[in-house]
This record gives C-alpha cells, sequence and structure tokens, in this order.
C-alpha cells in the first residue's frame, strides 16, 4: 500500500544523518515518490504556488524551486504563467524526474546550505517547501538564498514546526532583517502539510522581501 510505504519512506529521510544518507535516501524514493506522497495527500509543491501567485505577478522570473525534488511544483507554475523557473535538488534522480516534466529551463545539483551555484541578485523571488524540516536544510541555509535574490525579490518558503525552534530560524529571520537583507511581509497559521496521512505534521509558509 502507498500509504504505508510513504511513511517508511518519510522515517528513511527524517533520520538520515549525512547529506550522504539524505541524497542516498531520496535516491531510492525517487521512483515512487510522486505516487506514494500523493497517497499522504502531500499539498506543499502545489501549495506554495497561491503564495508565489499572490506576491509574483505571472510571467515575471526568474523563479527558483529550491530543494524541487521530482518537480511537482514546476507544470503548477507553469500552468499559472511562469516560464522561467529553476530548480535545484541534492538527488540526481529526483533531478531527473524534475527534468522530465518539462517545466524548468534550468536544473542544478546543488545542497542548501552550502553555496550556491548563482550570482548575486540572480532571481526574482525562491520558494521551497519540505526542504526546511527534520534532518534537512539548516536555516542558514536562508543567507545564501537570499543572496542569489534581487532586491524587491521575494522568499517564499516552508518551515515545519519540530525545527523552527530547534533549528533556530527565528534567529536567522532576525539577522537577516537586522542586517536590511529582509523584511517580513506575511505568515501563515500552522497548517497540516498532508491531507491524509500524519495529521500532527505542521508547517507554516513565510513569505519576506529581499531589500
Amino acid at each position: 500500500m502507498d500509504f504505508d510505504k510513504a511513511n517508511a519512506a518519510l522515517d528513511s529521510v527524517y533520520s538520515a544523518e549525512t547529506p550522504e544518507a539524505l541524497a542516498k535516501a531520496y535516491a531510492e524514493w525517487a521512483a515512487t515518490y510522486d505516487s506514494e506522497t500523493a497517497s499522504l495527500g502531500y499539498l506543499l509543491p502545489f501549495l506554495i504556488t497561491a503564495w508565489v501567485a499572490r506576491h509574483v505577478p505571472s510571467g515575471e522570473g526568474p523563479l527558483l524551486d529550491a530543494g524541487c525534488g521530482t518537480g511537482l511544483s514546476g507544470p503548477s507554475l507553469k500552468a499559472l504563467g511562469y516560464g522561467d523557473i529553476a530548480g535545484l535538488d541534492l538527488s540526481d534522480e529526483m533531478l531527473r524526474i524534475a527534468g522530465s516534466r518539462n517545466a524548468y529551463n534550468e536544473l542544478k545539483k546543488a545542497m542548501l546550505g552550502g553555496p550556491l551555484p548563482w550570482p548575486d541578485g540572480h532571481f526574482r523571488a525562491f520558494f521551497s517547501t519540505g526542504v526546511f524540516t527534520i534532518g534537512h536544510a539548516p536555516a542558514a541555509g536562508l543567507h545564501e538564498l537570499v543572496r542569489i535574490t534581487k532586491s524587491g525579490g521575494h522568499a517564499i518558503f516552508t518551515v515545519r514546526d519540530q525545527v523552527f525552534e530547534s533549528g533556530g530560524f527565528q534567529a536567522v529571520f532576525d539577522e537577516l532583517a537586522q542586517a536590511k537583507k529582509w523584511r517580513a511581509v506575511e505568515e501563515s497559521p500552522w497548517f497540516r502539510c498532508y491531507a491524509i496521512g500524519d495529521p500532527e505534521a505542521l508547517v507554516k509558509t513565510f513569505v519576506f522581501e529581499v531589500v
């Protein structure tokens, strides 16, 4: 049953203790990721497009899907009129599937928390879902994402409840605000990231304008 397999796969990615282990877990999950996360009612790759559309006028770009996975967000954004989308992910297998969707202009392998392969101010906005979560990208990765986003652009991303406090997200938010790198625009309530499975799993969406 997809539901049980999805829960087992989630356990394996949440328990990965090194970037290499995380990449391996996603490589093994890539082929069945879409159907298994769908069985849990995984909302985030589709829901994030609502925040992008609210803050980035149709057709503006380029956009960065930071931690794009199999590229579930790309076709939704393309359907909404965004044609210039790049993706990054740590898994070659995930990127291969993302590339097959014909929604991304460019796909690069990179890990959030390390240096990213784009110049300062390159993107109109970045968006990220399900990446700032248990055992995944560190809050410090936001500094580099902000660097590659242009002034007047937007940072749009979800954070899982269990890592918001322990991962030091508020401290990074405050650092970037005090350094006048961004300002807060919108913050959602906590909401479920799976419509069907794991009712305790909550996330919040944050939107900042890059200064």
